[in-house]
Formats: C-alpha cells, sequence, structure tokens
C-alpha cells in the first residue's frame, strides 16, 4: 500500500465559504479517481496551537496509483480552483505501508 498524506495552512483571507466548496470537492474524488482505495480529510481539531489547518490523507495500491491521482485532470482542476487560493502553506509526504 501506498499513503499520500498533505497538509494545509489557509491564508487569513480563506473564508469559510472556500473551506466548504474544497471539503465538498474532496468528497468527490474517490469516485473520480479510480486508484484511490482509502480517502480522508478533515480540519484540525484544534487541540494543538502550532498544528496546521486542514488535512488529507490517500491511500493507493502502490506508487502508480499515487501518481495516477496526483496527475488526473479531476485531481489537478481542484487543487488549481480550490486550493490554491486559499492555501499559505502546504506539506505533504508519501510512503509505503
Amino acid at each position: 500500500m501506498f499513503r499520500h498524506v498533505v497538509l494545509f495552512t489557509w491564508t487569513q483571507d480563506a473564508s469559510q465559504e472556500q473551506k466548504d466548496a474544497l471539503a465538498s470537492g474532496l468528497a468527490t474524488m474517490p469516485a473520480a479517481v479510480e486508484t484511490i482505495r482509502a480517502y480522508s480529510f478533515g480540519p484540525d481539531a484544534g487541540l494543538n496551537p502550532a498544528n496546521r489547518d486542514f488535512a488529507v490523507v490517500a491511500d493507493f495500491d502502490d506508487k502508480a496509483g499515487y501518481l495516477t491521482y496526483r496527475d488526473h485532470p479531476a485531481h489537478r482542476d481542484l487543487v488549481n480552483r480550490l486550493v490554491t487560493p486559499i492555501v499559505a502553506e502546504r506539506a505533504g509526504i508519501q510512503f509505503e505501508f
């Protein structure tokens, strides 16, 4: 299995409507990208002050499945329309498990 984890910090002017639109868009990814095996996302629980604002975790059978997701037109469109306008910082990692 191969896991992709991405953490976001939003810009100060990111609106709740933009964050909600992103969550709605993310919910469509498993149906749009056939290589996704598990997909979860959500805002930080607010327990630690230094945390990022939002996380996405996606699992795939292998690296090729992740690369399909990474480059998929539906994913690229979501990133360009809904993530890029509100992200101040991004951290990502991919690993086998």
